[in-house]
């Protein structure tokens, strides 16, 4: 008994020795970081310091002192960044769906200014700016060295007046240039229509605007088809979006979506983290669906397609999504600034992180360019068209005896709309395969149901 007494005295001992062993180093390394700190800041204030008493011009104080915040952001990632005032506005003001400029989101890529995409409708779009040019120039001034917000500033200017930006486009051998005028951005955040019977969904941007926007189109289409038993499926397109509000990403991913986790995001600590799950309903009623994207989706719009792909909601159909898997937070300063801080990544409901990957498309299909230069040479080109005939056009060709003149007029109706949909090819190439998808599905699943009768 004695000996098992000494044997627990000496491991306490032990214990309280090694604690002493342990925790001494790491309390007189947390004191020199403490100390390195302090060193570091004194140095900033010496240099703060002689660039207002020795610099060649007056410079402004606030200036200095912002400059330094910004670069300090900047420094971290992409997306972190000092917001002044001016810019904290500009921001609230765009995720309202309402703001001035050229009509593009852009990042910064290796020093150089990157087209995330053009938003539908801008001046930008219509001036054929496109997801991944460099923008390298503004009315001639070079854009590098500059940091992103301080690039942006320089494409701003009164509404009206133009600007000239230069352009390196991948696949185009020397820069040019693009005019356009700046005007106010009016952003419809969703708009629908109707692809025969197919209910079409284009998401612009996620904005606040974006999900009441959303369950607006989708029910005024439904209803102009004849009601959702009419409707064969849905495309909800996201190419060149490029994100905004997260909140709305997940309303619009739970739209669509009965139960499972839409999206969960991880911070440095355990606390940032965060799941969230879908609620029960589903606008579509189950319909089939396929989502369009390319490389101008990000952001929210890749948090939507991930989360419609791991579930095996949707088809995801396009080209690989620009990758920005990181969540920014926008927190309030004093004197009415802001800074965004990336605070977390988000992963899709499978854990996947698509940061710097993208969303990878169930079926890739590429966007053919359209340019009727490159178009190849036909060399019966200079011949006349002829109109196009058929046996019913000939004089005195026998009629179809098999089907009423009302079952005629459906297979004709149903021609013409196959011939609608080759149009369609030939002004949007990725849209018309969605399209053709969902037409497989409902031939599918009238086979199925035809079999089992």
């Amino acid at each position: 008994m004695k000996n098992f007494a000494l044997a627990a005295i000496g491991g306490t001992l032990a214990g309280v020795v090694l604690t002493t062993q342990v925790a001494g180093p790491l309390i007189a390394q947390e004191t020199r970081d403490n100390t390195t700190v302090y060193e570091q800041l004194d140095l900033f204030g010496d240099i703060f310091e002689r660039i207002r008493a020795q610099y060649v011009e007056e410079v402004s104080e606030k200036d200095l002192i912002e400059a330094a915040i910004d670069g300090m952001l900047t420094s971290l990632d992409p997306h972190s960044s000092y917001l002044s005032p001016d810019d904290a506005e500009r921001m609230r003001t765009q995720t309202r769906g309402e703001f001035g400029g050229l009509g593009i989101e852009v990042t910064q890529e290796d020093g150089f200014v990157k087209v995330v995409s053009p938003m539908d409708g801008t001046p930008a779009d219509e001036a054929g700016m496109q997801a991944g040019d460099f923008i390298t120039h503004v009315d001639g001034e070079s854009l590098l060295g500059l940091t992103l917000d301080d690039a942006v500033e320089m494409m701003r200017g009164p509404i009206g007046s133009e600007i000239v930006i230069t352009v390196v486009r991948e696949g185009e051998d020397e820069p040019f240039d693009v005019s356009i005028v700046r005007d106010t951005i009016e952003l419809t955040a969703v708009r629908g229509r109707l692809e025969g019977d197919t209910v079409v969904l284009r998401v612009i941007t996620f904005s606040d605007q974006t999900y009441p926007k959303l369950e607006e189109e989708l029910n005024a289409q439904v209803e102009a088809v004849g009601g959702m038993d009419k409707v064969n499926g849905f495309v909800l397109d996201l190419r060149n979006n490029p994100g905004g509000l997260l909140t709305q990403a997940i309303k619009v991913s739970d739209a669509f979506l009965n139960e499972g986790e839409i999206v969960s995001t991880r911070g440095r600590d355990q606390s940032d983290s965060d799941r969230v799950n879908a609620t029960e309903g589903d606008l579509t009623e189950g319909k089939p669906m396929v989502v369009l994207i390319n490389g101008g989706s990000a952001s929210a719009s890749e948090i939507v397609a991930g989360a419609l792909q791991d579930h095996r909601r949707a088809i995801v159909v396009g080209t690989k999504s620009f990758g920005k898997g990181s969540v920014q937070t926008v927190m309030p300063l004093r004197g009415d600034g802001a800074m965004r801080l990336t605070t977390a990544r988000y992963y899709t409901p499978s854990g996947r992180s698509i940061q710097a990957l993208g969303v990878s498309p169930d079926i890739v299909v590429q966007q053919p360019p359209v340019d009727p230069a490159a178009a190849p040479e036909d060399e019966n080109a200079d011949l006349p068209v002829m109109p196009s005939r058929s046996e019913a056009d000939l004089r005195g060709a026998l009629d179809n005896d098999s089907l009423s003149e009302d079952e005629q007029n459906i297979i004709r109706d149903e021609q013409q709309a196959a011939e609608d949909a080759a149009k369609l090819r030939e002004e949007d190439y990725q849209l018309a395969y969605a399209i053709d998808i969902l037409k497989g599905f409902l031939a599918l699943n009238t086979e199925r149901t035809g079999a089992g009768q």
